[in-house]
Formats: structure tokens, sequence, C-alpha cells
């Protein structure tokens, strides 16, 4: 020991001067001052990353070159990537966008600060080289359809629009939304394939009538895609005897004629009760049926398929009766105070009278939707209801029965009735725009804006990402190791190969809900993934070469 300088656990004011006098002594030059230290909120990095990552894989960085003419001094292509990205992990406003911005560290980024304005002229951008750049993602996606057989699903919704300004040209209008009520808002139609990828999309005005937007997209799925056979699927509000017709002459590039699968509308049920009463006839459990139908006697007979759930007709029809049942009540409860009001009885509250009693069960039963079965005699000098016991047979022999019309010469009716189920992927793809993704209310005014807010989102919506995403990250709880292609397949066929595999998109284990979890989740098998690019051969069950390993779970 040679000195003493003091003990460690207190604090003495003289050791400083003791350090200093042994550094003078040695000649040494030391900063005996504490090191500052600064303290920087930490950002957000692996969802952006993996997203990245996809975007390269995929091949959209080639919207650079659509891009790369306009004489600005931001890049549109990373705006607009920043747009997509945010409305895949932190949806916001533009003004949003901005804080979000400085909360993540953004890859491959060369702008440091963004400023709202950029954002707009990015937009603006996207609305004047819209075909351009629709048509580069077009060819990316053109290996993940088949040419040979394309079954496609098309329906519309309508987003709410916010404000009350008028300007030119404008598609923000008030209509019933499909929350049943009246909004102002605009309609966006949407084409996916089987497997969910988004291929066209339009926005339309938002009073627009479903029925007149189905030619125009089909017309631009077929300029788009070089498909030899198309099987559109579409929705009950899409059918009508112009659409029918209309279709019946569209002509593929192949010389093939259109094929569809569209639902009936329940309103148009009626007409084709006898022949749905004869399928029916003596069966109760489920089953699905199928028969000829033509509009005219000039018109070409269709396939009219029919399919029936027991199940669900009883539910339908146990509702109906106990609707039916309540209001009648409610219709005795007044006749019975009618006639104490006629004998001289007193009731509290204020007297009722047969026209206030009609008109008070008229709204009533138009508001349960049962005008049809429950019938108020209006011109009756009393209060007098009837049940029309034919309507009522007629609506629960249709209860349970889905109805569609198609011209699909070689799909059975099992299948027929299987593909418009499929359907249920739009609907719910609709949903995602809705609530995770949340493309409204929108708030831009100028309807070339409303197009450029919508545009990049259905283009870049979650399905082909995921579809990258499930396959490298390897979560699909179905995987099997002879369903994937060895590592010397095209990148083409080995979409082909594994999408007829057992992996099927993962779609049953991969929701819409859980894509941002999914994200997050799957960056350390990204990184391994990306870290182990070169794909290393390994025994696997029937010896086929593991591709890559970390997707093969065998």
């Amino acid at each position: 020991m040679i000195a003493t300088l003091g003990r460690v656990d207190k604090d003495d004011p003289n050791i400083n001067s003791v350090l200093a006098g042994l550094v003078r002594a040695t000649g040494s030059s030391v900063d005996l001052q504490p090191p500052s230290i600064d303290f920087d909120a930490s950002r957000d990095f692996g969802d952006l990353w993996a997203l990245q990552a996809l975007w390269d894989e995929i091949g959209f960085g080639e919207l650079r070159r659509v891009f790369r003419n306009r004489r600005r001094s931001f890049e549109t292509e990373q705006l607009l990537r920043m747009m997509v990205f945010n409305r895949l992990c932190d949806p916001r406003s533009k003004l949003g966008m901005l804080q979000w911005l400085q909360t993540v560290s953004f890859p491959k980024a060369t702008m440091q600060d963004v400023a709202h304005t950029q954002l707009l002229r990015a937009m603006d951008d996207w609305v004047e080289l819209e075909s351009k750049a629709t048509d580069v993602i077009a060819r990316l996606m053109r290996p993940l359809i088949d040419t040979d057989l394309s079954v496609v699903f098309y329906d519309v919704t309508t987003i709410e629009a916010s404000g009350e300004s008028e300007v030119k040209d404008d598609i923000r209008a008030h209509g019933r939304s499909k929350r049943d009520r009246i909004e102002r808002q605009f309609a966006l139609g949407l084409v996916q394939t089987a497997e969910g990828l988004p291929i066209a999309y339009e926005v339309f005005k938002g009073n627009v009538a479903e029925v007149s937007t189905l030619l125009p997209m089909v017309e631009r799925v077929l300029e788009r895609f070089d498909i030899k056979r198309v099987v559109l699927v579409a929705d009950r509000g899409l059918l009508s005897m112009d659409n029918l017709e209309a279709l019946g002459k569209i002509r593929l590039p192949s010389d093939c004629p259109l094929e569809f699968v569209l639902a009936v509308p329940a309103r148009r049920y009626a007409e084709f009760a006898p022949i749905i009463e004869t399928m029916g006839a003596g069966l109760e459990a489920d089953w699905v049926r199928e028969d000829r139908w033509a509009s005219g006697p000039d018109r070409p007979s269709l396939r009219l398929v029919v399919s029936h759930n027991e199940e669900a007709a009883r539910e339908l029809t146990s509702q109906r009766r106990d609707r039916i049942r309540t209001l009648e009540e409610e219709a005795q409860r007044w006749a019975s105070k009618l006639d104490a009001q006629d004998e001289g009885g007193r009731s509290r509250g204020r007297k009722l009278s047969d026209s206030g009693a009609k008109a008070r069960f008229f709204h009533a039963v138009a508001d349960a939707h049962l005008s049809s079965i429950l019938q108020v005699d209006l011109k009756s000098d009393l209060f007098t209801w009837d049940i029309n016991q034919a309507v009522l047979k007629r609506y629960e022999t249709l209860d349970g029965k889905l109805v569609l019309l198609t011209n699909v010469p070689d799909l059975s009716a099992d299948e027929i009735v299987e593909r418009y189920k499929s359907l249920a992927d739009i609907e719910r793809g609709f949903r995602v725009l809705k609530s995770e993704i949340e493309i409204g209310p929108v708030f831009h005014r100028l309807p070339d804006r409303i197009r450029a807010h919508a545009g990049p989102v259905c283009q870049h919506k979650p399905e082909p990402i995921e579809f990258e995403l499930t396959y490298k990250s390897g979560r699909s709880g179905e995987s099997k190791c002879q369903s994937q292609p060895p590592p010397s397949t095209p990148w083409s066929n080995r979409i082909r190969i594994w999408r007829s595999g057992s992996v099927a998109f993962s779609r049953a284990t991969t929701s819409y809900r859980s894509f941002n979890k999914l994200m997050r989740a799957s960056t350390v098998n990204l990184a391994r993934y990306y870290a182990e690019r070169s794909c290393m051969p390994g025994s696997c069950c029937n010896g086929v070469e593991r591709w890559p390993s970390t997707v093969c779970r065998g």
C-alpha cells in the first residue's frame, strides 16, 4: 500500500485534489471532469426494415424510373413509399405522418426533413403518371396471376369524405353508405385475384350506381393483363339485365367469352321462386341444385345455381316470425285500447284514434321490412291489418338460399358456389382498408388528391407483401417440405409451384388483423433469411432440398 485515498463508498471532497496532484507529478494530461451523457429517444426500425426488404424483393423499387424525370427537390417514389409504409404500420393523416417520421428510422431515405407540401406534390405526381405507375405494378403482378385461367373478384365500397365545400368535378357526393346511412362519400371499386392480390381499382363518384361500374373495371383488367380465360365473380348489387347482356358480348384477346358468376339480389328472388320451389321439393338438409334460366325469349339461357343452407333458413324464419309476433302483439294492444274507448272506458295517456293507430302500425311494419307480409288497410275507417300467408310462405321458401347466375360451362354447381363464397376475401380486404389501414375518412378536397389517396394504398395493400412475408418468414402452420421448390427453380415458377402446394398462401393462419404483429414478429426470421441468402442444401423429408432453410420447418 502506497497511500490511502479514502473510502470508495463515500464522496471525499479532497479526492479530486489528490488525483490532480498525482497527474501533475506524472506529467500526464487527464480530463478529470465527469463525461457528459446525452439521451435521445429510440426509433422504431424493425417493421420498416422488413417492409423495405420485401418492397425491393417484389420489385416496387422500379417506380423510381417512372418518377425520375420529375423536376422536384425530392424523390417522389420515396415519399410515396413513406405514405404506404405509414398506412401499413401506423395509419395517420399526412400531417400526422410527419410526426411519425420523427419516431422511426426509415430505410433508404435520402431526405432528412419532409414537408407537408412535398407529400401533396408527390400525390399530384402519382395522379399525373398513374397510368405508367400502374403499368409497372401490373408487370410485377403478372407472374403471380395464372394467365390460363384467372378467377377475379370485383366489389364496390364507399369511403367517407369529410368537408362541405364544393369544387369542380367533385367526386364527393351524398349517398347511402355501406353503413346504411346518408353521408358524403366517394365509391371505390377493387378487383382482386382469387389469392387476394389487387390488380385494378377505380374511384367513382359517391352516388354512383354500382351496376354502372362493372363494365369499365372489366375492360381495364383485360387491357392490363393478357389472360386467356377470365371468370368474374361479383356481388348482388352488380346484377342487372343490362349488365348480363353486356357481359355476354365481351370477348377476351384469345377470342373466348368472358365468364362470370353473379349473385341474384334478394329483392329479385320472387322471379325465381317457381324454379326454386321445384328444386327444393322434398329436401330438408343442405343442398345445391341447378337449372337453366333466360331473361327473355330472344336471350341466351344461363345456368341458375341455387344453394340451400338449412341452419341459416331456420334462423331467418325464426327471426321473421318473432318480428311478426311482436308487431301483432303491439297491434292487438292498440286494437283493444280502441275497443275500450268505443265502449266508453278510460285509459292512461292520450286517446288513440283509428287513423293514428294505422299510421303508427304502418311505419312500424315498414321499419321492420315486412310491408309485403303485414298489410295495413289504409282505406278502411277502422284499424285493421292482415297477414298475407302466400307471401309469407314464399319468403320462408327462399330463406337460406343463395341464387347465382353463371355462364361457366365446365364447373360443377358445388364449385360455382365455392367460387362465389371466396368473394368474402375481397370484403375482408375492404374491412382492412377501413379499419387497420384506415383509408377513411378522407379530408382531401380536390378530386385528384382523393384519387391519389386511394391509389397507392390499393396498389400496395398488404396482400403482395403478405405473400412474400408469409413465404419467407415460415409462419405457415401447414407448411410441408415437399411443397417448397428447390433453389434452382426460377422465381416465376417458384410462385406457381408454391401456390399449387399445400401452403396455399397461408390465408387461414395469416389474417389481416394480425398483419402489423406479423410484420414485427417476422423481422428476426427475415433477418435470418437474408443473412443466409445462399440456400444451404440439406437433408429433408423426401430428399427435397430446403428452400430456404428458414421456410422449411419439416
